[in-house]
């Protein structure tokens, strides 16, 4: 498998009729080990919440007719930038696009695609600033996405029964060039 086969294919608000079954089916296989979690269990909640923002994009890889993977977020709206309270000064932009999700299917993990759908997602966002949660038990996605140009500015609990996630915040106008 490489990325070389990888079609990235992008998605908005008005798809998700569409891609809501694609994403429900990768997300099943790539937490098919944490079903059992009532968090993990929430995850269409969360792709309803994400995909009835106006802004809602999302960009899914293919190999052929196969997902392999996806990404998705949606801008935050001006003045409700919750990351601000881990940072002072605030940024002169905050503009900020809330990046929300990224999977991959287990068959595709460590192949660059995950890399290839965070490039596609952010590379022409008109936003400042992309924030995300993460949960600080995975060391390694952390790594990963500091390698991508974001820092752990703070920490959130969003619900009562997530992880206290990592918040982390990076400047789009950094994205790496490899």
């Amino acid at each position: 498998m490489t990325t070389d086969t990888i079609e990235l294919r992008s998605f908005g608000h008005d798809d998700l009729p569409v891609i809501r079954q694609t994403l429900l089916d990768v997300h099943a296989d790539a937490y098919a080990d944490q079903m059992h979690d009532e968090f993990v269990q929430r995850f269409p909640w969360f792709v309803n919440h994400w995909g009835g923002h106006p802004g809602f994009s999302c960009v899914i890889g293919y190999d052929g007719d196969e997902p392999v993977g996806f990404a998705y977020g949606a801008p935050s709206e001006p003045g409700r930038e919750w990351w601000r309270e881990h940072v002072s000064p605030p940024p002169a932009n905050p503009s900020t696009f809330a990046f929300s999700e990224l999977m991959v299917r287990s068959n595709w993990r460590k192949t660059g695609v995950s890399e290839q759908l965070h490039e596609a997602l952010l590379g022409d966002r008109p936003e400042a600033l992309a924030v995300l949660l993460v949960d600080p038990g995975h060391p390694k996605v952390v790594e990963l996405y500091e390698s991508w140009g974001y820092r752990t500015v703070g920490n959130r609990q969003p619900f009562a029964d997530s992880p206290n996630f990592g918040v982390m915040l990076r400047e789009l106008d950094s994205l790496p060039t490899g």
